[in-house]
């Protein structure tokens, strides 16, 4: 199976290092429904989507809206239980740990993108040149 991550075009650093998509009409609906907490290298991507609730949820969460191009078109910070966020021209939505998003250096209008084949070394993350190629546009 293929590792897919998660990162910023702008900075090159890493938002997640495991990101699941929810891209059928059931896995959007069962979401992270059921779970306890999401880990803080985690992230789920609900595709297509432009409005979330955490109406039976066990945790806060951070999300981020984004359009087809992986722009960043909002940011919303502690999402507790109970609450809805949407943006009208968002096409999915990136939900992380409650808290991420503080230390991660995403801002609106940054372009996120999938990469596959990251490694570390020494704690440091390498990108493949050819996901690195296609960041830039």
């Amino acid at each position: 199976m293929v590792k897919t991550t998660l990162v910023n075009s702008r900075t090159g650093r890493l938002i997640a290092s495991a990101v699941e998509m929810a891209d059928t009409r059931a896995r959007r609906r069962r979401g992270l429904l059921g779970r306890d907490r999401l880990d803080p290298c985690s992230a789920l991507v609900l595709t297509p989507c432009f409005v979330i609730h955490t109406l039976s949820m066990r945790f806060a969460i951070d999300a981020l809206f984004l359009d087809r191009d992986g722009i960043v078109l909002r940011m919303v910070t502690n999402l507790e239980p109970a609450r809805i966020a949407l943006a009208r021209r968002a096409h999915s939505v990136v939900e992380l740990a409650a808290g991420v998003l503080a230390s991660r250096d995403v801002a609106v209008g940054d372009r996120l993108y999938f990469a596959t084949g990251f490694a570390t070394e020494g704690g440091v993350i390498q990108m493949p040149l050819s996901s690195a190629a296609g960041a830039g546009a």
